[in-house]
């Protein structure tokens, strides 16, 4: 990858070498102000302000710079933002956006989109050196040399005032969900939740001064720049992610793409384009004409473009070209703003595809490549390259998502799931969904082969699952999932057929979870909504549905074509070879899991693509591709065809614990005990044996067996379910009695009592055992439901 620049606004002085009299060149030198004040207004308009009190607006269509309005002489302007409210691509158009501009006397201004100053308030006793909006646009910040920093009402009416110190203020930004402030003291960074009676995070980043700061919307990292001639990235806790090598100048600027993991570093005549955790792609340097150092840098909305103030008076637009996609056999690079390269490395063919608009955002898998233009999408099929698909209306894609079925794109108005053919399948909604559009990125959506989740932004423990199966009620009707703690990353399967979908998620204490879809929609053959109410209900309120497989996580990803699941550790990658169907046994997950040292991988190991069974890992830019088991993975799609006994001779063949437990959970999820017994025997778990053995002296397809194989799964609701369904009442208070569930077993004998089919007192059989219980135990009845029953029974020993 590399990055193209283009100079927009040349500097009014000449060069050494053509201006030999020093007299004329002070002269210039004084008309030539530093540019510290650069946003956009949309992406096509950047506005910029310097020394000279003029504000300009510069279009990319004209390729010109344009006067829009004149300060006032003695307001010196520090800093500029944009609120954008009438829209991300357009630049408004409704009125609403605001331009905060703040002065080096303390004052900022607010000015509406025709320029006029809406207000003008005296904020700090010192220079502000920090104004910005806030994320959720419901306020903005200042922070000044004084030591303060304040918040303030979008109208411009003060808050709080939420630091208060003697030491000036360099730098100060916000959150990505405008819950904390972090700034810069000195060589020191500190972070100030805004929450009641909060503690300030405060450490030593650089050993000088820390001149910028940059906190990212898509990992919640934050980048510093000092006069050390380094820059180094943290995470929100003030952990030390990543370190640079020392530079030749000190960093002056830092900016996190907001749509991309990209990182771009500015300093004395050069641009470095980094990943987001720190390895660079590219540096472009500036030697004729020397531009100085690079003292703002503003991403554009759609993240494809980047205005760069220098402190030379000149605005620099740059933005990245050659990145890569690989899919397979196919190849497809970015050769400039509106071509795309296709290669089939195969066959060695290439196609360049040209586009009329700039490409935004691009995805590729399952032999389509799908391109999002500034308002279009163009859908293409590797077998019919010259013949797109093309979709209009769909202005400022943020993220598009392939799938085996369909593909997922989110652009400033919805998300939205189309067919390969472009045909609008699904358009997800949930409550707060259009207000939660902006906060919303490529960590907060995943899409399965049947599924598609979203996190829920405004409580980050819920999680939205779409079933994009054909039906009438899809779309309106999601199914929610609770977790006990914030989620960090999800992921749903991309393959398995529609009754074995999972999703599997790492929460916010870096331990990863995996739950089935399928049974949020009701589950065990649709018995479940009468039962327990429903299948968000029964979600929500059990957590024995999700189930823990694996700590300390930072990364993971599913396979293309199978269920098997991998992670990244800090030191290790494990591979999960059975992760959904054995995920209610710790034994199965135990087998089936493996976990291998990275120590030659070194730092912050990522997980680039998982297609078929060869898992690409990026380290420090290096692309290092690993092998899974390949009996495993062929085991998988045997399995997925239904071959029971290709399977079993793979088994055979390969005679490994993890490809035995993977059959055997996998048959007795199919109902297939024979295989199952002979997968376990081998597998040398002697008690699920016993079990299998009595399994099959129950009537075969019997809703008893049916449902003691739920509960060789661990599906306790599920087989209750069965069993309940099928007016199997005193089968199913006695499941409950083995459980130990004692108050589901007298609700139940309570409730059908009188529906009992045979002469058995089911009522009375449960107090019974619950008797030989506490006489076991030697212990008095402290349970609230039975105690009605012992007060009533001692007083019918009395009347006796």
């Amino acid at each position: 990858m590399k990055l193209r620049t283009r100079i927009c606004k040349k500097s009014s002085i000449k060069s050494v070498e053509t201006s030999p009299d020093a007299g004329s060149n002070n002269t210039q030198s004084s008309q030539n102000y530093p540019l510290s004040c650069v946003d956009w207004s949309s992406n096509e308009e950047i506005y910029f302000v310097s020394d000279d009190h003029q504000i300009y607006k510069w279009s990319d269509v004209s390729r010109d710079s344009v006067e829009v309005a004149k300060l006032p002489d003695d307001f010196i302007p520090t800093d500029l933002h944009w609120l954008l409210l009438g829209g991300r691509s357009s630049g408004g158009g409704k009125g609403s956006d605001t331009l905060l501009i703040s002065s080096n006397d303390g004052r900022f201004i607010i000015l509406n989109k025709s320029a006029r100053v809406e207000r003008s308030i005296s904020a700090h006793t010192a220079a502000i050196s920090s104004g910005r909006w806030s994320p959720d646009a419901a306020g903005l910040l200042t922070a000044g040399e004084d030591g303060v920093i304040k918040i303030w009402s979008r109208s411009g009416m003060l808050r709080s005032t939420v630091i208060q110190s003697d030491e000036s203020i360099r730098c100060a930004r916000w959150s990505p969900n405008s819950t904390s402030i972090v700034f810069c003291q000195g060589g020191h960074i500190s972070i100030k939740p805004l929450a009641a009676n909060s503690k300030l995070i405060r450490w030593r980043a650089h050993d000088g001064l820390v001149l910028s700061l940059s906190w990212s919307q898509q990992s919640n990292i934050i980048a510093s720049g000092g006069e050390d001639f380094r820059f180094k990235i943290w995470d929100a806790q003030g952990a030390n992610l990543y370190t640079s090598s020392a530079e030749e100048y000190a960093i002056t600027s830092v900016a996190f793409n907001p749509e991309k993991d990209f990182l771009l570093i500015g300093t004395f005549n050069m641009l470095k384009l980094c990943h987001s955790t720190g390895w660079t792609y590219n540096s472009a340097r500036f030697t004729a004409p020397s531009v100085g150092s690079f003292y703002t840098l503003a991403w554009s909305a759609d993240g494809t473009q980047v205005a760069c103030g220098s402190s030379t008076g000149q605005l620099i637009v740059a933005y990245a070209i050659e990145e890569q996609l690989i899919s397979r056999n196919l190849k497809a690079t970015s050769t400039s703003r509106k071509s795309i390269a296709l290669k089939d490395i195969a066959t060695g063919t290439q196609d360049v595809l040209d586009f009329p608009q700039r490409v935004i955002n691009m995805a590729l898998g399952y032999g389509h490549l799908v391109v999002a233009t500034t308002h279009q999408i163009h859908i293409y099929n590797e077998k019919y390259i010259n013949t797109p698909i093309i979709i209009d209306g769909r202005n400022d894609v943020r993220v598009i998502e392939v799938g085996k079925k369909y593909f997922m794109v989110l652009d400033a108005a919805s998300i939205w799931v189309y067919t390969y053919t472009g045909r609008l399948h699904l358009n997800p909604r949930y409550p707060g969904s259009q207000a939660q559009l902006p906060l919303l990125n490529w960590r907060s959506l995943s899409l399965g082969l049947d599924v598609l989740a979203i996190r829920d932004n405004s409580d980050t423990t819920v999680l939205h699952l779409f079933d994009l199966m054909p039906g009438a009620s899809r779309q309106y009707e999601p199914h929610s999932l609770r977790a006990k703690q914030q989620l960090s990353e999800i992921a749903a399967c991309r393959a398995g057929t529609a009754d074995d979908q999972f999703v599997a998620f790492i929460d916010g204490n870096r331990e990863l979870y995996i739950c089935e879809t399928r049974n949020l929609s009701g589950g065990g053959g649709g018995t479940t909504t009468g039962a327990v109410g429903g299948g968000t209900e029964r979600i929500s309120n059990n957590q024995d549905e999700i189930y823990k497989i694996g700590t300390q996580l930072t990364d993971i990803k599913w396979a293309s074509e199978t269920n098997i699941l991998v992670g990244v550790h800090d030191a290790c990658y494990s591979i999960w070879y059975c992760p959904g169907e054995g995920a209610s046994d710790p034994t199965i997950i135990a087998l089936t899991t493996i976990t291998l040292d990275t120590a030659e991988f070194c730092k912050h190991v990522a997980i680039d693509s998982f297609e078929d069974a060869v898992i690409t890992f990026r380290c420090a830019g290096a692309l290092l591709p690993l092998n899974v088991n390949i009996h495993c993975e062929v085991l998988h799609r045997s399995l997925l065809e239904g071959q029971w006994q290709q399977a079993l001779k793979i088994c055979r063949l390969g005679q490994h614990a993890s490809l035995w437990a993977t059959l055997a959970a996998v048959a007795t999820r199919k109902h297939q005990l024979q295989l199952s017994e002979e997968a376990y025997s081998a597998a040398l778990q002697i008690d699920k044996v016993s079990y299998l053995q009595h399994l099959k002296t129950l009537t075969p397809s019997s809703a008893e067996q049916m449902a003691e194989n739920s509960l060789m799964l661990g599906r306790m609701l599920e087989a209750e379910t069965i069993l309940m369904h099928n007016r199997k009442y005193i089968e199913a208070v006695a499941l409950n009695l083995r459980m130990h569930n004692w108050k589901r077993a007298l609700e139940i004998a309570q409730k059908h009592e009188k529906e009992q089919l045979t002469d058995v007192n089911i009522l009375q059989k449960v107090l019974d055992e619950r008797r030989r219980y506490l006489k076991a135990l030697q212990r008095d009845e402290w349970e609230a439901v039975y105690l009605a029953y012992s007060t009533q029974d001692d007083k019918d020993d009395l009347n006796d």
